[in-house]
Formats: C-alpha cells, structure tokens, sequence
C-alpha cells in the first residue's frame, strides 16, 4: 500500500472513529406539556456516553441579561434518574441547584423532573393554555463541566397550538425538534410556544421573523416596515450581521424585554401603536434596544459576562457599557433610520441625562459602583434608592453622547463611537473570541479618539459633576440648565435641572 492510500486509510478511519463518538455521546431533552392549566412541564433528559462514577446535573440560577439570583430550582419536582433499563438510581442535592447522581458508570442516563411555570416575565418560564413560553436557564438543567456539549430539543404538545417561535436551529425531518451547539446557545434562546401570528422580511439576504400573540394591538405592516430600517441601520453601523437568522417575539401585555445572540422576547401593550407618536417611538427605541443588544453584549462584552458562571453572581463594573451605550444606541439607529427627527433625538438624549441628573443618587453612586451592585439593588429597590443609587443605563447614555462628541471633535471629525463599536468587534469578539477588560476598552477608545479620555472616564468611575457644556461645544449644541419650574429645592434639598439640549444653526454634528 502506497503512503498516499495508507493515509487516506487513517483519514477515513479516524472520521469513522469520530462520527461514532459523536453518535454515542449526547444530550437529548423531551419536553412534554401534557396539562398546561397546571402550569407544569415535564422534563425528560437522556444523556449518552458520559461514563462516569457520578455526575452533577445543575440548573442555572440565573439567565444572561437578567443580573438577578432568580434561583429556578425552587420549581423544580419530581426529580428522579434511572438507567436505559430502567434501574433508579441514588441521588442528592448537594447545592441549592445541584443534583449529585451516582452513575455506576452507566453508559445511558434518564432525567426527569417537572416545572412549575406560572410567573409572566421574559426571564422565567410560562405556562397556561393561551400559551407556552420557555425561558431555557429556568427549564433545561446541564451537566456539570459539560457546557460544551450540544442538546437537542424536541416539544410535545397538542395541536390547539400551532407554531413554534424561537432562534434555535430546527432540525429537518424531526417534527418541533430543535438543536443547539452548546449550552450557552440554548440558555439563550428562548421558546415560544402557541397560536402567533408570524411574518418574514428579509435584510441584506437574511431572514427576520416577527411573531406576534397579539396582531390586533400592531399595524403589522408598519411595524414590519419600521422593524426592517432598524435593522438596517443597525447593521450599517456595525457592518458585519453574526446570525442566519433572527426572531422577534412579541408577546401580550407586560412589561419588559430581554436580549439573545438571534432573537429578542419582549411583552407588548395595545397602546404602543394607538395612542401618540411619543409612545410608539418609545415602543421602536426599545424594540431598538434590545435588538443592538447582539452586538453590544451578546458579541462587544466585558471580559466577566461570558463564558457565565450559572451558579453565582458574574460581576462587572462595565455595565454603563454594555447597557448604557445601548440606549445611546438606540436613538442613534431609530435616528439613522429615519424615525426620530434631530429634535426628537436631542429629546431623548435630554431626557435620560435630566433623569441622572436630578436624583440624589448621582452625588452617591457612580455608573460602575451602579454595575457592580446591580445584582443586589436593581430588582431590589426601597424608599432609600433615588437617594443613594442612580441607573448606569442613564449615566452610560449620557457618558456615551459625550465620548462620541468627543472622538469627532479630536478626529477632525474623521471617526466617531461608530469606530470604537466596530473595532471592539473586531478585535475582541472574532479575533481574541473573548470579552474586553476595562482597560483594554479604555485604550481602544483613546486609539480610535487620538487623545487621552481620563476626565470622562472618571466620570464613569466617580461622582463628579460633568461639565456638559464643555463637549457638547464641540457638537455645536448648548444645554439648559435652568432649574426645572415649580421644583425649587424640594424636601431633599436638592435642585432638579432642565438639561434640554439645543442644536445651534448650522452645528454639523449629525452630518456623519
């Protein structure tokens, strides 16, 4: 045999030998809604080829986006683990969200456990007859130290339901069958399950689709129209699109919204397309929002959101970042776009900054003691938090307006914030495949910039107060900072400001 035949040899065997151990290795969930009035999902989980003494199967007790404990093994029942021929096997917990099997080094293992999902959030999981919804950190549990590893996913329900919405890849030939690569894909990819109206648009070859529960609360011919220029604006700024495709799920009244690497899932209100153009370019900026989310997040993040620690906390000080510069964002894509006009972008701006600006909180906290804390005070607030908290969305849209005046004014106007966005991208999401440090994202803005940043990013890291009209010179606007009429002091002692900026005639700094 030649050397040439014997390699080829080796190369078809080692293939052989690979698919083989991918076939016997695997992960497989069932989930069965067989009585959704009793707000449960039965859960089976078949696992293939992890041939251990004993293995530790976990349930996050968080999911990304959502800097919250929200402990989802509290429903959690019914917990139970037998072989393929049906042997039970001993278990424990032996964390708050941690199941210990002792395996006997089965080849084949059989979880199962129930749901309970009764609580209407885009971050927990939902049950009822109107509809499924599965939030995936609260349904699916993981193998410890196997995050790596795909699943794949099959849905059993009746036909009273007849669509499925979700970014998950489907699986051809396997009827509501779907699969996800690892598990950080499948904790961030939720499930829709029900009676949604569904419609397509396409954007620069790619595919969108929009599901809506409740189309007689849209004009869905407009908001297709609208959501279409946001994503196109959007992804003329960052240039690259990182999905095949992308889901909107749009759900009923409610409150919130949460973002995923190729969906979003948010709650809906009848008012948001009926009442006054303000509310519906509220409702755009958040839809907005949540969809620059996959970049700025899910693809630009700091070095601590990813890979996740699902059992605890994953801190960081970047928030004002990573949300904060979403919202900055968001007015800047619906203003690209062509829904917001410069008044009403200047609007925006004034109003979040005005928001910052006149809580006492801002002489307490600063953006990344507000990001560090988020996890404790967010979700957690009392009488006591305008006074000693602010919001690092506010803070970081202010600190983002200001750095992308200032990157023009030293540029010449031959760079903006555009350049530090696509450059993060760049850099640190395909080339290192990894988050940024807070100081290497200092750095990246001084390169773009040419200039040191220090003052304004001290103003991220402390409580001084910012000299507005210094930067917003070089933009060509003013802002008023006259007392806000009837406020006077207040009980605090504390004087609430207008903070409404004005573009002077001629300034150019919406040309770029």
């Amino acid at each position: 045999m030649t050397k040439i035949k014997i390699w080829f040899a080796m190369a078809v065997m080692m293939a052989w030998s690979f698919t083989v151990f991918a076939k016997n290795k695997g992960i497989q969930f069932t989930v069965a809604i067989e009585n959704p009035q009793s707000h449960y999902y039965q859960v089976e989980m078949r696992c293939v080829g992890f041939q251990k003494d004993k293995l530790n199967f976990k349930l996050p007790a968080w999911t990304p986006g959502y800097y919250w404990m929200m402990n989802f093994a509290k429903n959690v029942v019914k917990f139970r683990v037998r072989t393929a021929g049906g042997k039970e096997l001993n278990w424990k917990k032996v964390d708050k969200n941690n199941w210990e099997v002792k395996t006997g080094r089965a080849e084949e293992l059989i979880v199962s456990y129930d749901v309970f999902a009764n609580t209407a959030s885009v971050a927990d999981p939902f049950l009822d007859e109107s509809h499924a919804y599965i939030s995936p950190a609260g349904v699916f549990m993981h193998i410890d130290g196997e995050l790596d590893e795909p699943a794949e996913i099959a849905l059993k329900f009746d036909n009273k339901w007849t669509k499925v919405s979700t970014g998950l890849d489907e699986l051809t030939g396997k009827l509501n069958t779907y699969r996800a690569e690892d598990f950080d894909t499948l904790y961030d990819s939720p499930i829709y399950i029900g009676n949604q109206e569904t419609m397509t648009f396409n954007v620069k070859g790619i595919r969108h689709t929009l599901a809506i529960a409740n189309t007689k609360a849209f004009d869905t011919a407009r908001l297709v129209a609208d959501l279409k220029k946001i994503v196109t604006a959007a992804t003329d700024i960052m240039v690259e699109i990182p999905y095949q495709h992308y889901t909107f799920i749009i759900m009923g009244p409610g409150q919130g919204g949460l973002e995923h690497r190729n969906s979003t899932a948010v709650f809906s209100s009848p008012g948001y397309m009926m009442e006054t153009k303000a509310a519906y370019n509220g409702w755009l900026s958040f839809l907005a929002h949540e969809y620059f989310h996959l970049y700025n997040i899910k693809a630009i993040r700091p070095l601590a959101l990813g890979p996740f620690n699902y059992d605890k906390e994953n801190l960081t000080r970047m928030l004002w970042v990573s949300e904060g510069f979403t919202v900055y964002y968001e007015y800047i894509v619906l203003y690209r776009a062509g829904l917001l006009s410069k008044e009403e972008f200047l609007d925006a701006i004034s109003a979040v900054i005005r928001n910052y600006e006149n809580v006492p909180g801002s002489l307490v906290q600063s953006a990344t003691e507000s990001s560090f804390d988020t996890w404790i005070q967010f979700f957690n607030r009392n009488e006591n938090a305008s006074k000693t908290t602010i919001s690092y969305y506010d803070k970081g849209c202010a600190l983002a307006f200001l750095l992308d005046l200032k990157i023009r004014q030293a540029s010449n106007s031959s760079k903006s914030l555009d350049d530090v966005m696509r450059r993060l991208y760049k850099d640190f999401y395909l080339d290192k495949k990894r988050g940024f440090t807070d100081d290497e994202f200092k750095h990246i803005c001084e390169e773009i910039a040419g200039t040191s940043l220090s003052e304004l990013f001290n103003y991220a890291s402390s409580v001084d107060r910012i000299d507005y009209q210094k930067y917003l010179d070089t933009g060509g606007f003013t802002i008023d900072l006259s007392p806000l009429p009837d406020q006077g002091l207040g009980t605090d002692g504390f004087l609430k400001r207008n903070y409404q900026i004005h573009l002077n005639k001629g300034a150019d700094f919406f040309r770029l």
